[in-house]
């Protein structure tokens, strides 16, 4: 849908006779990560931190499964005291494990902060490059071509929020 959002706009400045002089522009962001060393670095880094994490996971996988395993042999021949307070433990680990997992890679957990942490400077720098490109090269548009279509930079001269905030405040009056 995106794509085609973009194609249409791109068709409407390219026809449009008060667009004829509109230049656009694009970049792979994916290519610009994984050629620039520093990227690619920082990269490696959060594998290994994502490694280390899932390994402590994996371990913690296996001792529950192991417990479960242990008590399931057993089960039949423990006390219903004993069997309750065996229940009660295997939840409490895979509790455990729940929460690890959330901590270390749920929606704000320590992989989203690392993420932010490392690769933020890196995307910052590349923004701030593509500007100055767009700056000295008189772009009014750079896309990013790489997964969905985004758009990267747009020139101040053709943003269109202010007016569309007037005429809907005056809409209907």
């Amino acid at each position: 849908m995106m794509k085609h959002l973009v194609a249409a706009f791109v068709l409407l400045c390219a026809t449009s006779a008060g667009f004829a002089q509109m230049k656009i522009g694009h970049i792979n962001s994916e290519a610009i990560m994984q050629n620039l060393p520093e990227a690619v670095d920082a990269q490696r880094t959060l594998d290994a931190l994502v490694a280390s994490w899932e390994a402590e996971l994996q371990k913690m996988q296996a001792d529950w499964k192991k417990k479960y395993d242990e008590y399931d042999k057993r089960k039949l021949i423990l006390t219903e005291q004993s069997r309750a307070k065996e229940e009660r433990e295997l939840r409490e680990l895979d509790q455990s494990i729940s929460d690890y997992r959330n901590r270390k890679f749920g929606q704000n957990g320590e992989l989203f902060q690392k993420q932010n942490d490392v690769m933020k400077p890196i995307q910052n720098k590349i923004f701030k490059v593509l500007e100055d490109i767009a700056k000295d090269d008189n772009f009014d548009y750079i896309f990013d071509k790489s997964g969905d279509i985004l758009l990267l930079y747009a020139t101040s001269k053709y943003d269109l929020t202010e007016t569309v905030l007037r005429r809907m405040q005056s809409f209907g009056k």
